[in-house]
C-alpha cells in the first residue's frame, strides 16, 4: 500500500512542477550568491550518506544535523547540540518504535 502511495504521490507532484514550470525565471537570471552555501550543504550530505551506513542511524543524523547547524549556519554550540540531538531521537522514536522500520545500527549502541 505505502510503496504505491509514495509512487502516485511522486508523480502528481511531478506533474505539477512540469505545468508551472513555465512560471519560474530562466536560469540565467537567477543570482548564484548563495551557491557556495548550497554546495556546502550537498557537500555535508554526501559525506552523511556514505556514513549512514557504517556508524549508524543515530550518530550519523545528529552529526548532520549539528554541522549544519552550528558550522554551516553558524547557531550557537549548545542550541545547535540539542536541537541536533532532539531530532534523532526523535526520528528514531518514529522510524524504530511506531512504524517499526529498520534502520542501521551503530557499532556502539544503537
Amino acid at each position: 500500500m505505502l510503496p504505491k502511495l509514495v509512487l502516485a504521490l511522486m508523480t502528481v507532484f511531478g506533474a505539477i512542477l512540469v505545468v508551472r514550470a513555465s512560471d519560474s525565471p530562466p536560469i540565467a537570471t537567477l543570482d548564484w550568491s548563495d551557491f557556495g552555501h548550497a554546495a556546502t550543504v550537498v557537500g555535508v550530505s554526501a559525506v552523511a550518506i556514505g556514513l549512514y551506513t557504517v556508524i549508524g542511524f543515530v550518530p550519523t543524523i545528529s552529526l548532520l544535523l549539528f554541522v549544519l547547524l552550528y558550522v554551516v549556519e553558524r547557531r550557537s554550540l549548545w542550541r545547535a547540540a540539542a536541537v541536533s540531538i532532539g531530532i534523532t531521537l526523535g526520528a528514531y522514536f518514529l522510524f524504530g518504535t511506531l512504524l517499526k522500520s529498520p534502520l542501521p545500527p551503530a557499532p556502539i549502541w544503537f
